[in-house]
């Protein structure tokens, strides 16, 4: 029995705005070329599992009939006014695939958390092409058309996981997945991000906890722009891993923007790809302790394509395998062949930044003159004691 899934396909890169647009499909493809390269795919007992097109009856779980039916129409050669459903905008263009490349998307999420809940436990999955957090209802936002994070969540429920909990890394704030969530307390949505004010899609305060009848179902921290490896780990520890324990989740879900690096062009946070893989590990190990051993993991923003997503999604896909790679070890020579013979760019020559992957524990004192203290403190304040939790000492 597999006990990691990672769920791809090639058709998953018609998932594509076109040139020029950031989400290029180049770096799933380039991800896809890394793992194989680095061995991943063929670790005893990885699975590579495609997923077809998710079914309309799936995308309804999050998103109303008439949007689903204005992107098939899309699709089918209709047209919608500029802005109308966040569709044929700059962020999102229309697309000749942009219906069934969508729901492939959301097909292979689903796989994973199929995978996932219908094992007898231990059993991880890594939707690589996932991830998509912004997605609305009835709108398409951020570059993400349907969100399937939130449908995957919504079939975890339905099949009878309790509770889930849902951490999302990404540099900016996991809007859509909360929103869908927002007056459920069996879900848990955790997100750590670069400050509303500096970044989109300008929401994700600290105050934002959840509806009246759920309130401390959403956790939001709002980083200084600027925040490096040892303040991000230091917030992702501090706020998400005592609120999951306290959520006590059959399932973990996670998303793994790694856009929160300082090379990426669009976003203000100084994360390497060192702290990124650390973060992964801190996540596996939550999943163990709190969830049975049942984690779905998720790719999402990240937009360096070619020094970035590879080795960060490369990394998070061995963590999710078991067998985490070195830092230190060298980018494989024939990746790097792939890469220079195509474009001239610079390539990385270890699959590590030299980055921090150690930092100070939150719990071992708080400095009211720092910065990401401060936000973490905030966060802490405002949802910790609808847990149960002390914002100080747990």
């Amino acid at each position: 029995m597999s006990t990691a899934v990672i769920v791809w396909s090639d058709e998953l890169v018609a998932y594509d705005f076109g040139s020029g647009h950031p989400m290029a499909p180049v770096r799933l493809v380039l991800t896809v070329e890394m793992l194989r390269a680095m061995g991943v795919l063929d670790l005893p007992g990885v699975e590579v599992r495609a997923a077809g097109p998710a079914p309309d009856s799936e995308l309804l779980r999050v998103h109303t009939p008439e949007y689903v039916a204005a992107v098939r129409d899309l699709e089918q050669g209709g047209t919608v006014a500029d802005g109308d459903f966040g569709l044929g905008t700059p962020d999102n263009p229309a697309f000749p695939q942009v219906h069934s490349a969508s729901a492939r998307v959301v097909g292979a999420t689903l796989e994973g958390a199929r995978s996932v809940w219908q094992a007898d436990g231990g059993t991880r999955a890594f939707s690589l092409a996932g991830g998509l957090h912004h997605a609305m209802p009835a709108r398409a936002s951020g570059f993400c058309v349907y969100n399937d994070v939130a449908i995957a969540i919504s079939w975890l429920l339905e099949a009878g996981a309790r509770r889930v909990a849902y951490v999302d890394l990404d540099a900016h704030h996991g809007d859509g997945v909360e929103r869908a969530f927002w007056d459920d307390d069996r879900v848990l949505t955790v997100s750590v991000h670069q400050h509303p004010h500096t970044l989109f899609p300008g929401t994700g305060y600290p105050q934002d906890v959840g509806a009246s009848s759920a309130r401390g179902a959403a956790a939001n921290v709002a980083l200084p722009a600027g925040t490096s490896d040892a303040g991000w780990l230091r917030a992702v520890e501090a706020v998400a891993l005592p609120l999951v324990r306290a959520h006590a989740p059959d399932v973990l879900v996670t998303q793994h923007g790694c856009d929160s690096h300082g090379r990426d062009p669009l976003t203000e946070l100084e994360v390497s790809v060192d702290a990124q893989r650390r973060a992964a590990l801190l996540m596996s190990d939550l999943a163990d302790a709190e969830a049975g051993g049942r984690w779905l993991a998720t790719g999402g923003g990240g937009y360096d394509v070619v020094n970035v997503v590879p080795r960060a999604w490369t990394h998070l896909a061995a963590v999710v395998a078991g067998a985490p790679i070195d830092p230190q070890a060298p980018v494989p020579a024939a990746w790097q062949r792939l890469v220079t013979e195509s474009a001239d760019v610079a390539v990385p020559a270890t699959m590590s930044d030299g980055g921090a992957s150690d930092f100070a524990r939150f719990a071992d004192g708080y400095n009211p003159d720092d910065a990401v203290d401060r936000a973490i403190m905030a966060t802490r304040q405002a949802v910790f004691p609808w847990h149960g939790l002390d914002p100080v000492l747990d």
